[in-house]
């Protein structure tokens, strides 16, 4: 998984928007919350999971995708190393990020 084709992904969710974060990138549901951010020299990317979520997406490899470690990764914060990850993952796991923070109506329209 290319940085590039990470963001377009993100990018291509209903009213995604992308905007710096500190030294990241950051991809926000109507320019305000969150779903990702990504750090491109690192290669690597975060989403915002719900508890269960994280400990399903995380057992499928350990190496590639674990919670942040410190009490963002608690709150479903969750890492991917995108040199580790296919495009059918990245786009399921956007999805539900997106869909945990985007307003009802609008996640209803990728469910």
């Amino acid at each position: 998984m290319t940085t590039s084709e990470f963001r377009s992904i993100a990018m291509a969710f209903p009213e995604a928007s992308e905007a710096p974060h500190f030294e990241k990138t950051s991809f926000r549901v109507q320019g305000k919350k969150i779903f990702a951010t990504m750090d491109e020299p690192a290669r690597t990317a975060v989403v915002k999971l719900t508890e269960v979520q994280q400990s399903v997406y995380c057992a499928w490899d350990t190496t590639a995708c674990y919670p942040v470690p410190n009490k963002w990764g608690k709150q479903g914060w969750t890492i991917m190393l995108l040199d580790k990850v296919d495009s059918e993952f990245v786009q399921d796991i956007l999805k539900t990020s997106y869909c945990n923070v985007a307003p009802k109506k609008l996640a209803a329209l990728v469910s």
